[in-house]
């Protein structure tokens, strides 16, 4: 058995993390922060829409601001190599 989240990676998933800022409902001159994390595709992102989308519609804080953030998990190997040598005692 393959574990989930592995499967998801080389599917091509990556960890998306988003920053969310929000208005509160009471006092709309004051921004909250939440910050979401989850495995999503680069660009499109659609578990990040899904999430915005269920917001809109069933939580009161209107979005003021979204900040997303990807990165790769499983992606090439990244070398560089540096000239000169280091001796340790």
């Amino acid at each position: 058995m393959v574990d989930r989240d592995f499967a998801k990676r080389i599917e091509g998933y990556g960890l998306t993390t988003a920053e969310i800022m929000y208005r509160l409902p009471d006092y709309p001159t004051l921004l909250q922060t939440y910050i979401w994390q989850d495995f999503d595709l680069h660009p499109r992102f659609p578990a990040l829409k899904q999430f915005l989308d269920f917001w809109s519609v069933n939580l009161e804080g209107p979005l003021f601001q979204v900040r997303v953030g990807h990165c790769d998990l499983i992606k090439p190997a990244e070398f560089s190599y540096v000239d000169g040598e280091f001796q340790l005692n």
